[in-house]
């Protein structure tokens, strides 16, 4: 026996859309006021791992390996990791991404094979 197959038609998606706009509109009318942060915190800004690693390869003035500085960051501290488990691999890839990215401007400059050192050519 054969089985017959009825083709599915599509309905018009036009009704659809302007049925939803309208509610999305009546929503967004209903909507409660959002409060805008207009009045900056007086907290400082927190800093990146990033940045507390060129100060810490600045101040230094040595080339450092990625988990050196992670300990150098914590014992002046400067940044603790937020619970990761690696942070070393983080700031490693990090700091090489800055120097594929930004060349002789960037912060950092590889001196050996994990290895970084403070770039005083750069600005910042």
């Amino acid at each position: 026996m054969a089985t017959k197959t009825k083709k599915r038609t599509k309905k018009s998606t036009k009704t659809k859309k302007a049925n939803t706009s309208k509610k999305t509109t009546t929503k967004k009318a209903n909507a409660a006021p959002t409060k805008k942060a207009t009045a900056k915190s007086d907290k400082p800004k927190r800093v990146s791992a990033i940045d507390a690693a060129a100060q810490v390869l600045k101040k230094s003035g040595k080339p450092m390996r990625a988990q050196e500085l992670i300990t150098a960051m914590a014992d002046q501290k400067l940044w603790t990791s937020p619970g990761g488990k690696t942070p070393h691999a983080t700031l490693y890839a990090a700091i090489l991404r800055e120097i594929n990215t930004k060349g002789n401007a960037a912060r950092f400059t590889k001196v050996e094979r994990g290895q970084f050192e403070f770039n005083a050519k750069a600005k910042g």
